[in-house]
């Protein structure tokens, strides 16, 4: 009597990659980004950990000597604010600088406020978008550029299958990316150790530093990867559009720069120049926000798309549907194109 085998989700996925030629695509693509991606992850979690050693340097020696200044200057004038140097630094030009760093809500005197920096950086953005602008440029159109694809499509293999394996891919790199970000943040915290001011080295200044805001929760920004994984598959999702519509990978690469970074100013223009704050909604960065959900601010998963509204909320949108759903329709609109075009002989 034979006995039938209990099915499960894992086991037919399993089956289904086995068999369908996505799975041996994954490893052959894994294998390819092993050092690139060994790369990036070095560098993501190496900037953060030095971030934390950044930071202690800022909360508790740099701020620390502000707030002194600000209270022997209130001795003289008492309207001048807790803030009045920040307010001053931060004027002109330097408003710029605090739109970079998360804007009016971020105090820089506080340990956690100052660490979420390192998750909006631009440094940080630039890597993001150069992982996933490169892969995905490369995913169909480098390949046929190369003249591979060809070959790789000679195979009993549908074309749904190539875009199936890059989205695996994605699904795969992208949490690895994200969680070494989070390790380097860790282990930083655990080799700098406790921020604590050294009131000595200010002598005799003025200096009261609260003990909590010198405290630091590594376990705090692990909700904000989920936002720093949805920039990064929405690069990917519009850059995989243009790749299965391109024969260069270098034009198709240029294309999504430019995409790309005209998004990046046009948000970030549009925080200094109040005509071109209606464009800001339009950019994937304006649904960037892990800084906030990070401090775990108000509404800090959705945006209220105030700047449609003369500044007053219109309508909360939840910022990871937003960047999820770019990317699945960008991989939806690479499968539709790539399944209609021809592919052009190498030449």
């Amino acid at each position: 009597m034979s006995m039938a085998v209990r099915s499960s989700p894992f086991r037919d996925l399993s089956l289904f990659c086995y068999r369908s030629g996505v799975g041996v695509l994954v490893r052959k693509l894994l294998r390819d980004l092993g050092v690139p991606l060994l790369i990036v992850m070095t560098i993501l979690g190496g900037f953060q950990g030095l971030f934390v050693k950044i930071t202690e340097r800022v909360v508790t020696q740099i701020t620390p000597m502000f707030g002194a200044l600000t209270k022997m200057a209130r001795l003289f004038n008492k309207d001048l604010t807790d803030s009045f140097i920040q307010d001053m630094l931060f004027q002109g030009p330097g408003r710029m600088m605090q739109s970079l760093a998360g804007g009016e809500n971020i105090h820089y005197e506080r340990a956690m406020h100052m660490l979420s920096i390192g998750y909006i950086h631009p440094l940080m953005q630039t890597i993001f978008c150069i992982w996933a602008v490169g892969r995905a440029s490369g995913a169909i159109a480098g390949e046929i550029d190369k003249g591979t694809m060809e070959l790789l499509l000679a195979q009993p293999l549908a074309r749904f299958r190539v875009v199936m394996s890059h989205l695996c891919v994605d699904f795969l790199t992208i949490p690895m990316l994200c969680l070494s970000m989070w390790a380097g943040t860790c282990i930083g915290a655990w080799l700098v150790g406790p921020y604590h001011v050294d009131v000595k080295e200010f002598k005799g200044m003025p200096v009261d530093v609260p003990e909590e805001w010198l405290q630091i929760d590594p376990a705090a920004f692990g909700p904000g990867l989920l936002n720093v994984g949805a920039l990064i598959f929405a690069v990917c999702g519009y850059t995989m559009w243009l790749s299965s519509a391109g024969r260069f990978q270098w034009r198709v690469m240029g294309g999504a720069v430019l995409i790309t970074l005209l998004q990046f100013l046009v948000n970030l223009l549009g925080q200094l120049w109040d005509k071109m704050e209606w464009m800001r909604p339009l950019t994937i960065f304006y649904y960037y926000q892990p800084q906030k959900i990070i401090l775990q601010q108000e509404h800090a998963w959705t945006v209220n798309l105030s700047a449609w509204n003369g500044g007053q909320p219109l309508v909360e949108v939840p910022v990871l549907a937003v960047l999820f759903g770019v990317g699945i329709i960008g991989y939806a609109m690479a499968f539709w194109t790539f399944q209609r075009r021809d592919i052009p002989a190498p030449l």
